[in-house]
């Protein structure tokens, strides 16, 4: 119990636990997500952040850390808490987000998975509640990112045992995005050298500055495309 409470309390080391909007009536970029998204929201050097500065395009950031698809509390998604219930309508020509990662580590400790992660999508990528929500946004007429995660630099850490059930997610997303052109899965899986602590904070679980800049290239190099 000490060690969940450890884990929750560093969901919202370097970043604001809640939902900042820089919403305008010229907004098109809306990006969702928990942590990985909403690190170094409070120093101006978020992912969203990046993003505008890369794209010249604000961004409305709804990312909240410790965000889930799966919460048994109904008060989580007037927080931001509930992963779906960060969407905003508008006319988003873009939607960014990330998401299924704290449904892992909270939902199954990122050992027994199996459930979770068919919970979250199928193995064809199919049926689950990221490609229902995926859908549903498409409808809007909206491109969608997925992002994957950050992958641990190769030390111990709290996340270190959620490779396996990351790679998994990371494949099944995969097989998501083949079904739809306006789909696009982009991996971080990648991004962190081996041994390389820099892209990470001192938690090793949340993005750096570096990290964050790192994640918002990547989506805003696909923005440009």
């Amino acid at each position: 119990m000490q060690k969940m409470r450890i884990l929750l309390i560093a969901l919202c080391l370097g970043t604001l636990c809640g939902q900042v909007s820089y919403s305008g009536a010229g907004d098109r970029i809306l990006l969702l997500g928990d942590s990985m998204m909403a690190s170094n929201r409070g120093s101006g050097q978020s992912v969203a952040a990046v993003i505008e500065a890369a794209v010249g395009q604000d961004v409305s950031d709804r990312s909240v850390a410790g965000a889930r698809y799966f919460y048994n509390l109904p008060i989580t998604g007037k927080l931001g808490l509930r992963l779906t219930e960060q969407y905003q309508k508008g006319q988003w020509n873009w939607v960014v987000l990330n998401g299924g990662g704290n449904d892992l580590l909270f939902g199954c400790g990122c050992s027994k998975c199996a459930k979770m992660l068919d919970r979250l999508v199928s193995k064809d990528g199919l049926r689950g509640a990221i490609p229902s929500f995926i859908a549903n946004i498409r409808k809007t007429g909206a491109k969608v990112i997925y992002v994957g995660y950050l992958r641990n630099p190769g030390v111990q850490s709290p996340i270190k045992a959620c490779k396996p059930a990351g790679d998994e997610l990371d494949r099944r997303l995969t097989r998501m995005a083949r079904g739809d052109a306006g789909i696009t899965f982009l991996p971080m899986s990648d991004l962190v050298p081996s041994g390389d602590r820099t892209f990470h904070q001192s938690d090793l679980i949340h993005p750096s500055v570096k990290g964050s800049r790192g994640i918002g290239a990547r989506i805003a190099h696909v923005i440009k495309k």
